[in-house]
C-alpha cells in the first residue's frame, strides 16, 4: 500500500477508463488545475451528494480553471448509470483493479459500525496547472465539497 502522496510533490500519473470506455491520461491535464476525486460508490448517499454539489457548482469550478475528475472502483457501466441518473457533466474513471488507488495511497482499512474493512477512502486531490499536488482533502463535506475546493 502506497503512502498518499503530500502537498507539493507530483501527482502520481496515471492512465484509466472513463465511463465510456476511453482512456484518460492525468499528465494530459496540463496546463490546467484538476480536482481528482476518489470516492467509495456509485449512487450511495453519500457519493452522490458529493457527485451532485460538485455538478451544481461545476461552472464556477470551471471558471477558476478547474477541471474535475471522478475516480472509484465502480465499472464504466455503473459510472454510465450513475452519469446519466445524476446528469454529472464530468467524467467518472473506472479504477476496477485498484491501481490508481493503491498509487494515491485511497485504499485503505475502513471501519463501519465495528467491522473493519479494505474500501475506498473519501479524498480529494487538488492538482496545480504543472502536476503539483496543492491540496489533500481527507475530511470531505460531501454537502458542500466545493466550498472546500474554491474556499469561499
Amino acid at each position: 500500500m502506497s503512502k498518499m502522496p503530500e502537498p507539493g510533490s507530483k501527482a502520481p500519473d496515471f492512465t484509466v477508463n472513463n465511463q465510456d470506455g476511453k482512456p484518460v491520461k492525468l499528465s494530459s491535464f496540463k496546463g490546467k488545475k484538476v480536482v481528482l476525486y476518489f470516492y467509495p460508490n456509485d449512487e450511495t448517499p453519500g457519493c452522490t451528494e458529493e457527485a451532485c454539489n460538485l455538478r451544481d457548482n461545476y461552472k464556477a469550478l470551471q471558471k477558476q480553471g478547474y477541471e474535475v475528475l471522478g475516480i472509484s472502483t465502480n465499472t464504466e457501466a455503473q459510472h454510465q448509470k450513475f452519469i446519466k441518473k445524476e446528469k454529472l457533466p464530468f467524467p467518472l474513471l473506472a479504477d476496477v483493479d485498484k491501481a490508481v488507488h493503491k498509487k494515491y495511497g485511497t485504499w485503505g482499512e475502513k471501519s463501519m459500525f465495528g467491522n473493519k474493512f479494505m474500501g475506498t477512502l473519501r479524498t480529494t486531490f487538488i492538482i496545480d496547472e504543472k502536476g503539483v499536488i496543492e491540496e489533500v482533502i481527507r475530511k470531505v463535506k460531501t454537502k458542500d465539497h466545493t466550498a472546500q475546493i474554491l474556499k469561499g
